[in-house]
């Protein structure tokens, strides 16, 4: 059995800690601007947009928390420590995003035919507040969205924020200049619309990661062929790759060996070659191994390819 691993101090989020702490900071105070313009104005766009601010809050919330966690060191029985705790804040963040765009689609499809009163200019003011402070939030953001789930989460909906506060300014401009209230509820079906695939995506992402499905960009016959070209290997089988959190792909395969390679005690050099090949050309520096010589295969119960 053998093993090749470089482990990083942390994960891939908390080196962004505090940027979160910043973030879901700036996210609270334009929610609670908004809640107060929203009940003063009348508009639903702007009560819409806080009802997702404050939703993003939440899933912001959870992913400082589960970044929190995944520091924990590995202890007993969790090998991994905690890491996996950011995946599953992922999937919450996720559905907790889809929850908050049907209740704004359904109270818009009550608000047609019966559009009250809209104090735009406050709509306009709030919302201009609101969408300065996203594009604030997602410079914080910007530079460490590829690196982990959770903040990839963050950055779609501080994103999704801004892009709400855009349809919240045009519709308080068509309401101030032409008086047609109805501007608020379609800005309301659109700030609910720009939900549901960005949650799906983040949704998608996060359930490849708990059903083990191989990393994004690691092409197994790739990984395989890879193998087989190590000098002294035979063959591969029982082959895996899955990713434990954000930034930490692993992978595990019994790797058959030529017994003269095994007579010959080079057992090490062929394990060196193989976690030297697989971190230069596939970035799985945590790989585990186990060498077999030929006449092994006999004694292994049923294999995978």
């Amino acid at each position: 059995m053998g093993h090749g691993h470089a482990h990083a101090p942390g994960t891939a989020a908390g080196g962004h800690r505090r940027r979160l702490v910043v973030v879901l900071a700036l996210t609270l105070a334009v929610m609670a601007a908004e809640i107060v313009g929203g009940l003063l104005s009348g508009s639903l766009a702007l009560l819409a947009d806080a009802g997702h601010m404050a939703t993003d809050a939440a899933g912001i919330g959870l992913a400082l928390g589960a970044v929190t966690l995944a520091q924990r060191p590995a202890r007993g029985r969790r090998t991994f420590g905690w890491q996996r705790v950011e995946i599953l804040a992922a999937v919450a963040n996720g559905l907790l995003l889809l929850a908050v765009a049907g209740y704004v689609l359904v109270e818009a499809v009550r608000r047609i035919g019966e559009p009250p009163e809209i104090g735009s200019g406050l709509m306009l003011v709030v919302a201009g507040v609101g969408l300065v402070v996203n594009l604030g939030s997602l410079a914080a953001l910007h530079r460490g969205r590829d690196a982990s789930l959770n903040l990839r989460g963050a950055y779609l909906e501080v994103l999704a924020d801004a892009l709400g506060s855009v349809a919240v300014i045009v519709a308080a401009v068509v309401i101030l200049t032409t008086g047609w209230t109805p501007a608020d509820i379609i800005a309301s079906v659109a700030i609910g619309c720009l939900v549901v695939p960005r949650a799906w995506h983040l949704l998608r992402e996060a359930f490849d990661v708990l059903l083990e499905a191989a990393p994004r960009g690691v092409d197994l016959d790739a990984v395989r062929a890879h193998i087989l070209g190590v000098d002294g290997v035979l063959g591969v089988h029982d082959l895996h790759a899955w990713t434990i959190t954000s930034g930490l792909p692993v992978l595990s395969a019994h790797v058959v060996v030529t017994d003269e390679a095994l007579d010959a005690g080079h057992g090490g050099r062929v394990l060196d070659a193989l976690c030297a090949c697989l971190g230069e050309h596939f970035d799985m520096e945590h790989c585990t191994f186990q060498l077999e010589a030929e006449a092994h295969a006999g004694h292994e119960a049923p294999v995978h390819d």
